[in-house]
């Protein structure tokens, strides 16, 4: 199956749902190129942006379980290659 090459931007406003998103992202783990997390203090959220290379149905579903998680917002963005 081909795979696409996808950046997921996370917010995190609930910090109970830390670890279930760190499982999740656990598991997908074998197509994260990169992550990187922001705290962002004055606004009490986290920011995290993760770059994948995975199937268009992998990113899907990670993107779905994140934002099923309380607290979460995610949206991906594609490459067109």
């Amino acid at each position: 199956m081909d795979s696409r090459v996808a950046v997921l931007s996370i917010i995190v406003e609930n910090e109970d749902a830390v670890g279930e998103l760190n499982d999740l992202l656990h598991r997908f783990g074998r197509y994260i190129i990169g992550r990187m997390g922001i705290p962002y203090r004055e606004k009490g959220i986290n920011i995290i942006c993760i770059a994948i290379d995975a199937p268009n149905d992998e990113i899907n579903s990670l993107t779905g379980a994140l934002g099923r998680i309380n607290g979460i917002t995610a949206k991906a963005t594609y490459s067109k290659v």
